[in-house]
């Protein structure tokens, strides 16, 4: 052995495709086993350009200009095409695909009333499935409906004072006891609110929340909840732990 380093790289290489009538790239991975005339077959398929009218050029993977690639019977291999470089396709032909050329597309024009009529059009589908502006009525139900919850839950708060024992009851949690601590609104979230000091760490905070303080006590032992999830009463407070040494 003499030593030397044999480096084999990728037979498969990606690169990005353009070309002179649009404007996007189409990601493609080609063997660099093939010839420029096959890989102009290959590209025939995809931007439509007969093998004969087409030049090739290669860029870096910054978009640098690296040369033509106008030799046929060369390997793709044998220029430097590396992961991500650019191969622009020019059309020497002068011909635009048909496909490209809007222009030359029918345009398709249905009068607001015939679409009205179309059972299976946009609109026919929004009104039968209650969606958007056809939701309108729907909409307003729900906000009605959420804005009597919140004048239940704007009572319950004013029935509530700070300093109250209280138990709170939260929908797949378990019952809590502690002591009112604050009521009212917040900048945290819109709407009545009351702040509780539990009697043990089962809160989420110290009473301060997005960094504006509305009481204060241990870290763990703050929360807050809706007032309607509020019992004020008179809870006495457990001896935690008293009874052990």
């Amino acid at each position: 052995m003499d030593g030397g380093v044999t480096v084999v790289s990728n037979p498969v290489v990606s690169v990005r495709l353009t070309r002179t009538i649009s404007s996007f790239e189409v990601p493609l991975r080609f063997n660099r086993g093939i010839s420029i005339a096959e890989l102009k077959r290959k590209l025939e398929m995809v931007v439509g350009t007969s093998p004969s009218s087409m030049d090739l050029e290669l860029f870096s993977v910054s978009d640098k200009f690296l040369q033509k690639m106008d030799d046929n019977d060369a390997l793709l291999g044998s220029y430097p095409v590396d992961d991500n470089c650019r191969i622009h396709v020019t059309d020497r032909s002068g011909q635009m695909n048909e496909f490209d050329d809007v222009s030359k597309v029918e345009k398709f024009e249905l009068s607001d009333e015939a679409y009205e009529k179309r059972s299976e059009s946009a609109r026919s589908f929004m009104k039968k499935h209650r969606v958007g502006h056809f939701n309108e009525e729907e909409m307003a139900k729900k906000k009605a409906e959420s804005a009597a919850r919140e004048e239940e839950q704007k009572a319950a708060a004013a029935a509530i004072s700070v300093g109250s024992r209280c138990k709170v009851q939260v929908t797949g949690q378990p019952t809590k006891l502690g002591t009112v601590m604050y009521v009212g609104t917040t900048d945290f979230k819109p709407g009545h609110w009351v702040g509780v000091k539990y009697d043990e760490p089962l809160g989420k905070h110290n009473g301060t929340v997005d960094g504006k303080q509305y009481f204060e006590c241990e870290n763990k032992y703050g929360g807050f909840v809706k007032p309607l999830s509020v019992t004020v009463g008179d809870f006495p407070e457990e001896d935690y732990g008293l009874d052990e040494m």
